[in-house]
This record gives C-alpha cells, structure tokens and sequence, in this order.
C-alpha cells in the first residue's frame, strides 16, 4: 500500500530537482522510480547533493543525518523518494 503522504513526497522532490538542480519542471515530471539521479544526472554532482537536501529537508521538516547518506539512497528517484517516505512515516 502507497503511503499518503507519497504522492507529496514525489511532488517535493521534483519540485526541489527542478529548483536546487535547474531541471526543467516538465524533465522532472517525467522521473520515474527507477530514473538514475546521482552518477545519472550530469547536474547531480558530489557538490549539489548538500543543497539538494538541505532543501528537501527544510520543505517535508525532516532532518537526514550525514550517515542516512550514501549511493543507494541517491541511486533513483525511487530510491529517495522511498527513503523520504520512511523518513516521515
């Protein structure tokens, strides 16, 4: 069952892509859960993944620790949105 708040969280995250990263907001409408972020987006680079999310924290209020960080967690748009989910639930 999709939790509530996914749809939500998807939204945030496209919206934070598109703002942080300068993705074009149709590009961003278009990610699926299996769309490769970082090391698949060229604007997705070591040095936008601390912007990318301070800003989704300060928009879902949630607070990711320096050790939640890794690769497989940024691997997808699936992936994050998954961990944002279980992060709010």
């Amino acid at each position: 069952m999709i939790p509530e708040h996914h749809l939500e969280v998807e939204k945030t995250v496209r919206a934070v892509l598109s703002d942080v990263l300068g993705i074009a907001p149709d590009r961003a409408a278009a990610f699926h859960a299996e769309t490769g972020l970082f090391g698949s987006l060229p604007e997705l680079d070591s040095m936008a993944v601390a912007g990318l999310l301070t800003e989704i924290e300060d928009r879902l209020g949630i607070t990711i620790e320096d050790d939640e960080v890794d690769g497989d967690m940024l691997s997808t748009f699936g992936a994050l949105v998954t961990f944002l989910d279980r992060k709010l639930s």
